[in-house]
């Protein structure tokens, strides 16, 4: 299992109301953990941008989702693990709006799948139940590939007083 830090906690003034003050990562962190709804942004082998709305929990100081191994998602995050993932609530006066860089790493062990099973499950519901075996998830008679996306940097944009932070970790 792995282990969160405290990340370098910053706020940007120059995109900052003069009265914001910093999110902080246990703000930051409980947003990320709670959204239903992410973006994922990968890069094509040509260069082209691709996203897509996908939904992920946050599990052993990660973001986790799946995605069936022919999927361009997949076929991007093969040639080139970064990526970026994003969520907000879609307004502009309210609300905390949260941006994951990162690389992508595929999940094999078993342990760590089940963990991350448990909680598609509990966030999500019996729907999202997935069988582990053989270092991926089964669902239906489909096999999905598990990415966890550790944060390299992450940002916070908090609408309302305008606040900018930064959290390197």
């Amino acid at each position: 299992m792995i282990t969160e830090h405290d990340p370098q906690t910053a706020l940007d003034t120059r995109f900052s109301s003069p009265d914001a003050t910093t999110t902080t990562w246990l703000e930051g962190r409980e947003g990320l953990a709670a959204a239903e709804l992410y973006w994922l942004s990968t890069v094509r082998r040509d260069g082209r941008p691709h996203v897509t709305p996908l939904i992920a929990v946050w599990c052993d100081g990660a973001l986790c989702f799946c995605t069936g191994p022919e999927e361009q998602k997949a076929r991007n995050l093969a040639h080139n693990p970064r990526c970026v993932l994003t969520t907000g609530a879609g307004v502009l006066h309210e609300g905390l709006d949260l941006v994951v860089e990162g690389e992508a790493e595929l999940v094999r062990d078993d342990a760590t799948l089940g963990r991350i099973a448990a909680a598609y499950g509990a966030k999500y519901g019996e729907e999202w139940t997935f069988q582990v075996r053989d270092g991926a998830f089964h669902h239906d008679g489909h096999t999905a590939l598990v990415f966890r996306v550790a944060p390299a940097t992450a940002f916070g944009f908090r609408k309302g007083a305008y606040g900018q932070t930064r959290w390197r970790f």
